[in-house]
């Protein structure tokens, strides 16, 4: 019997996934951390970007969208919070491709009233977005 770990990837509004993994990856701050179950305890918080998920007796990892958030990593039980937590198969393209436009344009007129911050934490997670939906797209290609 192989070891697993627990996963809980819960948004704002619900409970996204909630199963066992043999590993599985996060988008940290300062890159890409890879969890296998009975890893130390970690408390840290991620990036938008894509949670991969290597599901026991399936070849492809379940892929999720997070806005950011924080990561807790006990030896048995990995969890995320994310205000907003989404399955790669749910995001929307078009709409993504249009928040990233809105946030370049903002950033670039400098002379409008807006909030920097915001601006660049839009584009991320629009861009965060769209590299979930490709690699999504190549890997069913």
């Amino acid at each position: 019997m192989s070891i697993r770990v627990h996963v809980d990837v819960v948004s704002a509004e619900e409970l996204i996934f909630s199963g066992q993994t043999d590993f599985a990856v996060f988008p940290g701050e300062a890159g890409e951390l890879g969890i296998y179950p009975r890893h130390t305890p970690l408390l840290t918080r991620i990036k938008p970007g894509t949670v991969r998920l290597k599901v026991p007796d399936r070849d492809e990892y379940e892929l999720v969208y997070v806005s950011g958030g924080m990561l807790e990593v006990q030896p048995a039980l990995i969890t995320v919070l994310a205000d907003t937590a989404i399955r790669a198969h749910d995001l929307d393209e078009a709409k993504a491709t249009e928040a990233k436009k809105r946030a370049e344009e903002a950033l670039r007129d400098r002379a409008a009233d807006i909030d920097l911050a915001t601006a660049e934490a839009e584009l991320a997670q629009a861009v965060a977005q769209l590299q979930a939906i490709k690699k999504l797209r190549t890997r069913h290609q």
